[in-house]
Parts: C-alpha cells; sequence; structure tokens
C-alpha cells in the first residue's frame, strides 16, 4: 500500500508580533481582574451567611508566548483565542481548594518583648555608671552625661527612668531601692527622677560649700584652661551666685592671677562677654610663659659662660705655673703646704730684707728649744715665768701688757724705707710676738 505524501501547509501571511504580544497582555489582566473578582466573593461569603456557591468558571490556558527567534523573518502560528466573557452561572467551589488569602486579612503578630531591645541599645552606648559619693560635681557630671545618651536614644519618660536607675550602683543603688519603697517608680517621670537625684546629691549644706569655695576660687599654680573648667563646675552648682553676664566676668577676673588679669583688663575697652575674657587671658598666658622661657635661657647661658670663664681661667693658672718655675732658677719646687701663709706683693728690696729676719727667726726658734720647760706655764722660755703677773713680756715692767708697751707702739709704726704698707704692719707683728731683739 502506498502512503500519500504529505503535504506541508501553507504558512499564513506573518503577522505583526507587537500586536500579538498586546492581545495577549490584555487577555491576562481580565483573567487577573477575574480573579480579584472571586476573591472578594469568597471573603465575603467567609464573613457573611453562604449565599449561594457556584462554581468558578473554567479557567482558559493563556498560549504559549513563542520564543523570538534572532533568525527572521518566519512568524510563529497564533491561535485566535476568543474573549472571555462573563460567567453566567458559578460553579460550586470544592471545600479542598486552596483559596489565596487576602493580605488585609492577616492578624498581627505579637512585637517581641521591648525590654530586651531596650537593654541592647542602652548597652551598646556605654552609659557611665554612678556609685553614689556625695559630691555635687561628680553627680553633676554624670547627669548630664546620662541626659544627653538618654535623649539621642529617644526615649519615652519611664524608659529614661528606667535606664538611669540601671546605671546606679553601689550606695546610690541602695539610695534608689529606698526610693523605691516610698513611691511607685513605674510611673515616675524623668523630671521626677531628676528631682529626686538632686534632693539626694545636691544637699544645702554641700551646696554652701560649693558657694564659699566659688566666691573665693583663685588660679593659684593652675593653667587656664584648669582654672575656668573648675570655675564653670562651681558655677553650675551655684546659679543663684551668677545672675548674669557681668557677675560671671567680674567673678572670672578675681580668679585670675595677677599678671594675667592686669594684661586682660588693660586698654580702654574691658571683657564683657566670657569668651572674650577667657581669650585674653590665654593670650596673656601664652606671652608670660615665652617671657619666663626667655629669661631663664638667658640666666642659663649667662651661668654656663662664667663657669667656661672659671675653667679657662684656672686652665691658664695651672699652665702658667710650670713656666714661672722655669723661669726662675732660685725656685726649689713647689711650696708645701702649710708653710710659708705670708700674702702680699713685695719689692724685691723688701725680700732681700726679710731672708735676714727669716733667719733670725730660725735662730730664736732654735734658741727657744734649748731653754728648759718651765714648770708654771708649761713652755720653753728663759728667766722667770711671769705669767699670771700684771708684767709685760717686752720690756719687763709691771702695769701694761705687751699689746699696749710703748716700745712696742715705737716700733710698731716706725717707718721703714722701700716697705708697702703691708709689709710694715706684718713687721710690726713680729715685733709683738717676738720682743724688741726683733725689731733691733
Amino acid at each position: 500500500m502506498v502512503r500519500p505524501r504529505r503535504t506541508m501547509p501553507v504558512n499564513p501571511p506573518a503577522q505583526d508580533l507587537t500586536a500579538i504580544l498586546a492581545n495577549i497582555q490584555r487577555q491576562l489582566q481580565e483573567q487577573q481582574q477575574e480573579m480579584t473578582l472571586i476573591r472578594e466573593q469568597l471573603a465575603q461569603q467567609n464573613q457573611g451567611p453562604r449565599v449561594q456557591e457556584v462554581p468558578p468558571p473554567a479557567q482558559p490556558v493563556p498560549p504559549a508566548v513563542p520564543p523570538v527567534q534572532p533568525i527572521p523573518p518566519v512568524a510563529p502560528q497564533v491561535p485566535n483565542i476568543p474573549p472571555v466573557a462573563q460567567p453566567e452561572v458559578r460553579q460550586e467551589i470544592p471545600r479542598n481548594a486552596e483559596v489565596p488569602v487576602a493580605p488585609a486579612e492577616v492578624p498581627m503578630q505579637p512585637q517581641p518583648v521591648r525590654e530586651d531591645l531596650l537593654y541592647e541599645r542602652f548597652r551598646r552606648m556605654k552609659a557611665p555608671e554612678f556609685e553614689g559619693p556625695i559630691d555635687p560635681i561628680a553627680a553633676d557630671n554624670w547627669l548630664i552625661d546620662m541626659q544627653v545618651i538618654l535623649d539621642f536614644m529617644r526615649l519615652t519618660e519611664q524608659e529614661k527612668v528606667l535606664c538611669a536607675s540601671f546605671a546606679l550602683k553601689k550606695d546610690a543603688r541602695h539610695w534608689w531601692i529606698t526610693v523605691q519603697m516610698r513611691r511607685n517608680v513605674m510611673t515616675m517621670s524623668w523630671q521626677d527622677f531628676v528631682d529626686e537625684f538632686r534632693a539626694m546629691y545636691y544637699n544645702k549644706e554641700v551646696l554652701a560649700a560649693q558657694q564659699d569655695e566659688l566666691t573665693s576660687f583663685t588660679q593659684g599654680s593652675m593653667t587656664v584652661m584648669e582654672a575656668v573648667k573648675k570655675f564653670e563646675q562651681l558655677a553650675r552648682l551655684c546659679p543663684n551666685l551668677i545672675t548674669g553676664e557681668t557677675e560671671k566676668v567680674r567673678l572670672m577676673m578675681k580668679m585670675f592671677r595677677t599678671d594675667i588679669a592686669r594684661q586682660v583688663s588693660a586698654g580702654n575697652s574691658p571683657p564683657v562677654a566670657v569668651s572674650d575674657c577667657i581669650e585674653r587671658a590665654l593670650r596673656a598666658e601664652y606671652w608670660i610663659n615665652r617671657d619666663k622661657e626667655a629669661r631663664a635661657q638667658f640666666y642659663q647661658s649667662k651661668k654656663e659662660e662664667k663657669a667656661l670663664a672659671k675653667t679657662n681661667q684656672s686652665r691658664q693658672s695651672t699652665e702658667a705655673k710650670p713656666q714661672a718655675q722655669s723661669s726662675n732658677p732660685n725656685a726649689q719646687g713647689p711650696r708645701q703646704p702649710g708653710k710659708n701663709k705670708r700674702k702680699g706683693n713685695f719689692n724685691n728690696q723688701g725680700q732681700q730684707r726679710n731672708f735676714p729676719q727669716k733667719r733670725n727667726n730660725q735662730g730664736n726658734e732654735r734658741n727657744k728649744n734649748s731653754y728648759p720647760q718651765c714648770n708654771k706655764c708649761g713652755k720653753k722660755h728663759p728667766g722667770v715665768c711671769r705669767q699670771g703677773t700684771n708684767t709685760c713680756y717686752v720690756c719687763g715692767k709691771e702695769g701694761h701688757y705687751a699689746r699696749s708697751c710703748p716700745q712696742n707702739t715705737q716700733q710698731q709704726y716706725q717707718p721703714y724705707p722701700n716697705r708697702n704698707p703691708q709689709h710694715q704692719q706684718l713687721h710690726a707683728v713680729q715685733a709683738t710676738l717676738e720682743g724688741p731683739s726683733i725689731a733691733q
């Protein structure tokens, strides 16, 4: 049997692809509108009494869109899809069928516990802790820092109280327990917490002491910025003492040192604002420190110059001694310590006249050593011992001593030719000690 030859169908004329896609999109939109209408009817049936269960219309399967081939120009065959008509009779929907639920009907989920989230946020802020010392400055600093953190977190009044009370430790924690016993802290506002806190740590006795310290506070050895910081802390605790900007400037000028305050108030326009006063004080402190450093460097350089000159002088004198000894043929070497302690500039004649005197003194010393030792005074001398009597050792007469002896006075003021006054005084002292035989 011979099969008939299959003939290929003749392609219909190509249609516009844009028109085909637009038709398909229009049909999809109509189907979506129909599905939305069905959902609304189902929602009404679930809420109200069941009116009539009608089955949904048969949903036509949309044709698949043929892929666009890069090689033209054969257009795919698209069957003619009839328009979807509104069904007049609705079929019954089976109970086990899955029906989409509208998003508005989804019940609200319970929120997580807010305390846990609040604790994590507050912990990440690294808020400072307060242990409760009776120090208004420390308490005020902690309260200011806590206020900044709580405002940044944008908490409610009760949440601020909860976070601030969590940062209280040790003595402050015990104080907060007493507050909880007196009142309901769950309904406490932040201003109530601040009032309770200040009533505890801003007592009258401590504030009175702070006021006295503010009125008598001076800069002392502190820098300008350190003194201003301390002044601001005291002024914040004593608002009743500082009524305005002028009063604050007056107390600040009283606080500064005299040298700084003199330069701040110099000129025809004294400071009126606090910022201007602080700026002038900083400028004055800078130039005063510069002046002190310059003076210290000047005195240090002078001190070093004097020390260097003294070192050079001693070095020159040390180098000049060997040269003087080598140029003097009569030099007998360096002097022994303890010998020849006479000082003064003598001429050559005085030195020549002084040599016999030295030899005579040496002879007298040898004669004294040859005398017998006196049993009365314990010394070696000739003749009768005159110790304990009113007898002059120079002339041997009674009624005066050797220092007032007339012979000793004449020898003391006897002029010596070609001798300077120092040599004459030295010779007179020798005459007083050794007797009239030396002068002769």
